[in-house]
């Protein structure tokens, strides 16, 4: 594994954004394990995640797009984030843009923050975290409601390697539905065996009840 991967799996712990316990998906799943990107809150935080993401989205697409679109409301400022790191390694002129959850009728109008979209655009989507691709199937159509630009990939922080809507993952039901690429900072898996053995206040993270309820999770819904 990769040690960005492994520094960035420690950062998540250090952020308290992920957490072990019980807990609701967006989709309705009952999971022994969530990711709350919320709690990226200071400004060396979200610095350093924009680094982390930078760095990946680099590896995995290069630095061919030229809009970061962060869906509301997580996405505004993860999508700012990155474009600042972005900035910061070289490439000063990626753009960001984010949708209003409700469409601005004065002053600044529309349902769009920062930069408009354009047939020309090559834009890249940036998540925190896609469990069943909802987020994705509400973003796609205000996209396309706004411009002909091409999405030439997806970027989320932590694949949870489980199903979408069918029997395949939903990141690869993502890839076969709008034909682009789907990348992940890490997965679950990698997630997993780098914390076999770490501890945490002198106990294992991952504890053999913990395994139980992971195990169980995955039998029901993993891919």
């Amino acid at each position: 594994m990769k040690q960005y991967k492994k520094d960035f799996i420690d950062f998540m712990l250090q952020c308290e954004v992920l957490k072990f316990g019980n807990f609701i998906t967006k989709s309705g799943r009952e999971t022994p394990f969530f990711i709350n990107t919320s709690f990226y809150r200071t400004g060396k935080q979200l610095q350093r995640l924009g680094e982390f993401y930078a760095q990946a989205i680099l590896e995995n697409f290069d630095a061919n797009f030229t809009v970061l679109f962060g869906p509301a409301y997580k996405g505004i400022p993860l999508s700012v984030s990155i474009a600042i790191a972005l900035s910061q390694m070289g490439y000063p002129n990626i753009s960001y843009c984010s949708n209003r959850k409700e469409i601005k009728d004065h002053g600044d109008t529309g349902m769009l923050l920062g930069s408009p979209l354009k047939d020309a655009d090559r834009i890249l989507i940036v998540e925190d975290v896609t469990t069943a691709g909802t987020s994705i199937a509400e973003t796609m159509p205000i996209i396309q409601s706004q411009a002909k630009a091409e999405v030439i990939g997806l970027m989320v922080s932590v694949d949870r390697m489980e199903r979408g809507k069918g029997e395949q993952s939903a990141l690869k039901e993502i890839e076969s539905k709008y034909h682009f690429p789907v990348f992940s900072l890490v997965n679950m898996k990698e997630v997993f065996v780098y914390l076999e053995e770490k501890e945490m206040q002198g106990n294992k993270i991952l504890n053999a009840d913990l395994k139980d309820k992971i195990y169980a999770y995955y039998q029901q819904y993993g891919i």
